[in-house]
């Protein structure tokens, strides 16, 4: 071979040796933890809880989520370790995150309807496409023009 052609293939190959391996390096991300559950976990469904799921899953609350052991684990976790909803009277909240900008989550059940405001008694936070497993932490969400904030909590805290 023309050792003319030597050098920039040489030069071609080192740059894409480097390329290579300087991409991967950045693509890395901190492994998550080992998700600490908490010991209310364990106790069953209450009668709200189960009526939620079965508001999103529908007749698929069966099959993806009751029969699963961890994925209702998982939903467990969510619904009563993970899920805050404050009240800041008085305060300016107008640079959180509008709930209505969150999508529903609506895959198994297009009759969903987004929550005008916020009532104790019947907001489900399932019905939200929230990042429930964001490495990013904890994420605030305003119930638009109200005092109420929803704070979906990180399943890894920092």
């Amino acid at each position: 071979m023309n050792s003319k052609y030597l050098l920039p293939l040489a030069f071609i190959f080192s740059m894409l040796t480097v390329n290579v391996s300087f991409s991967q390096t950045n693509q890395k991300q901190k492994p998550l933890q080992h998700v600490v559950y908490n010991d209310n976990v364990d106790a069953p469904l209450t009668a709200k809880e189960l009526a939620q799921i079965v508001e999103v899953y529908g007749e698929h609350a069966e099959e993806d989520i009751l029969s699963k052991p961890q994925r209702l684990k998982d939903v467990k976790h969510i619904l009563r370790n993970r899920v805050e909803i404050i009240e800041l009277p008085g305060k300016d909240l107008s640079s959180f995150i509008n709930l209505s900008t969150v999508p529903l989550f609506n895959h198994y059940n297009k009759g969903l309807s987004r929550d005008a405001m916020y009532n104790a008694s019947t907001f489900n936070p399932l019905k939200y496409q929230f990042n429930f497993h964001s490495r990013e932490g904890s994420k605030t969400y305003r119930f638009d023009n109200s005092q109420y904030l929803v704070i979906i909590k990180s399943q890894n805290p920092q």
